[in-house]
């Protein structure tokens, strides 16, 4: 069975758990997205999504 979870998902779930587990501030979580949000409009984009794109597969393992 396979199951496809979109990443921002898997991202919230790791957020949500470290809000609740390990104390972390929501305010911090708040800034970190922002901050991720405000890279994604610079000249470093490309080479994060590839290389976001490139740890998936790894995780994925290619299958030809």
């Amino acid at each position: 069975m396979t199951v496809s979870l979109p990443l921002v998902f898997v991202l919230g779930l790791f957020a949500w758990g470290a809000i609740k587990f390990l104390g972390v501030r929501p305010w911090i979580v708040v800034l970190i997205a922002l901050f991720g949000f405000w890279l994604s409009h610079t000249f470093m984009a490309p080479a994060i999504e590839s290389g976001t794109r490139s740890g998936v597969q790894v995780i994925n393992g290619t299958h030809d």
